[in-house]
């Protein structure tokens, strides 16, 4: 009999197969956690950052654990801004909907329709998400250089 693991959140699911070596979403395991490519690329460069071990919230984390998540979080933002040549970074850590720790690091682009722009990339229309849905061969490229300059600057395990 297949025995069946339920996880709590997407988040611990997606942790457990990183640890595993079969989540193809992996960029690469940093300090902190996994940082990973987005379920969507409508933003090119789009990543998340997956604490391991996996906690409720930021305050869960002590001093160190704290200080080293939010590091490993602006040091892929710096990796995402390298490769994309994006001008900014926007960091979100919600966790409404899954309520694991988790940071996005969305990178924003002069060349967004101006109705977006400067607002939250939550309310780009769900069709955009589902038009530019993570597919590995599209997205292999930009992993692969994000990973590169992790590596470059020593951040990755």
């Amino acid at each position: 009999m297949i025995r069946v693991m339920s996880y709590p959140t997407v988040i611990h699911q997606r942790v457990a197969e990183a640890n595993r070596g079969i989540n193809p979403k992996v960029i690469a395991r940093m300090n902190s956690g996994w940082a990973v490519i987005g379920d969507a690329q409508f933003l090119k460069g789009y990543c998340l950052l997956l604490p391991d071990p996996i906690v409720a919230h930021l305050n869960d984390f002590s001093g160190t654990q704290r200080l080293q998540f939010l590091d490993d979080m602006a040091a892929l933002g710096d990796a995402i801004l390298a490769v994309t040549g994006a001008l900014r970074i926007n960091y979100e850590m919600l966790g409404n909907l899954q309520p694991a720790l988790h940071a996005h690091a969305f990178p924003r682009y002069p060349d967004e329709p101006e109705e977006f722009r400067t607002k939250a990339v939550w309310l780009y229309p769900q069709s955009v998400w589902q038009e530019t849905a993570f597919d590995l061969e599209r997205d292999r490229p930009v992993m692969e250089a994000i990973k590169q300059k992790l590596i470059d600057m020593k951040r990755i395990i």
